[in-house]
């Protein structure tokens, strides 16, 4: 039976569930929550702000980009099983591992076996290659190469990227330049560097949020011997590249609209200042031991990325709300 309030539910966090409930889902919501879908909103936003801007130069295609976003999104779906499928046969998702404590884990937690994965596996990423494919007759170019970029990133960021401390910035270059100024190729066929610096305004919020996934499991992650950018860099060094990187978000606006790129309409991300202070007195500290009373259950052990995640949303939408008003009104 369909069970669309599961589908809102795997869109908005990571459900953690039993087996019995597991069997009773239909199978769009055993594959939004196999290949968690609440983090794909990042995608979703990434292709709408290369649509933005196509828009706002007059070469906004309807047809290649819901193709992009569609395209983007399954990719993204299929870098998310993938990375658990490798984790799951390096060993690192054994027993209680962090990935395991904040959502299901569908091979660890024996809800699929390794033939239905695969079965999930092969339809999403062939929907991507689908559409990448008939993007590629219909707009030529680079089209080609930014596809076998976004690939590259798929099959490798799990390992070696990820174990060696390059995961982080593989992040912020497939969120930044290659989604959004990929988005915005598809559609004008040409490159904009200006599309492409806008870009990393919306990519350091993907990247804190990992960021902040890599710290709250650091411990994890280095008795595993996954090198992530914060094992590499250490706990407290890492928490302040995080508020360094949101901070640079808001200024990178500022920069924006004084350098005469865009109206003051962009700095309608000032309104979530007041905000800050709550995220920065959360960073400035450790994670604690345990759930604080008041803290979500659900959300648990979840915390550094939570809050970041809580953020780059918020961000996110005012961002994109700034840049549709700028492109409106001026």
């Amino acid at each position: 039976m369909i069970d669309v309030k599961m589908w809102g539910r795997a869109l908005d966090q990571m459900p953690k569930l039993s087996k019995s409930e597991w069997q009773t889902l239909d199978p769009v919501a055993k594959w939004l929550i196999a290949c968690r879908a609440s983090v794909l909103f990042m995608t979703f936003t990434a292709a709408m702000l290369g649509g933005l801007m196509a828009w706002r130069a007059g070469v906004f295609q309807w047809d290649l980009w819901l193709a992009t976003v569609l395209g983007l999104m399954f990719a993204h779906a299929t870098n998310n099983l993938l990375n658990d499928y490798t984790d799951s046969r390096r060993g690192i998702d054994k027993e209680n591992y962090y990935r395991n404590q904040y959502g299901v884990h569908v091979l660890e937690d024996g809800l699929m076996s390794e033939r239905q994965f695969w079965r999930y596996l092969g339809v999403t990423a062939g929907i991507a290659l689908l559409l990448g494919g008939w993007l590629i007759l219909q707009r030529g170019g680079l089209t080609l190469e930014l596809m076998l970029a976004g690939a590259f990133f798929v099959l490798f960021y799990t390992w070696p990227l990820k174990y060696y401390g390059l995961g982080e910035p593989a992040v912020l270059l497939v969120w930044g330049p290659l989604m959004v100024g990929g988005s915005f190729y598809v559609m004008a066929g040409y490159w904009s560097w200006d599309v492409t610096w806008l870009s990393l305004v919306f990519a350091l919020g993907p990247t804190t949020v990992l960021f902040g996934k890599h710290i709250d499991k650091l411990e994890a992650d280095k008795s595993k011997g996954v090198n992530t950018l914060p094992v590499i860099l250490g706990e407290h060094r890492s928490r302040r590249w995080v508020l360094a990187m949101i901070g640079a978000q808001y200024a990178l606006c500022v920069t924006l609209v004084v350098a005469g790129s865009f109206s003051w309409a962009l700095l309608l991300v000032l309104v979530n200042l007041p905000k800050l202070p709550e995220l920065f007195k959360v960073y400035q500290h450790p994670k604690p031991a345990d759930r604080p009373g008041k803290y979500p259950e659900e959300a648990w052990p979840l915390w550094f990325s939570a809050y970041a995640f809580r953020h780059t949303r918020k961000f996110t939408s005012l961002f994109l709300v700034g840049v549709v008003l700028d492109t409106l009104l001026f």
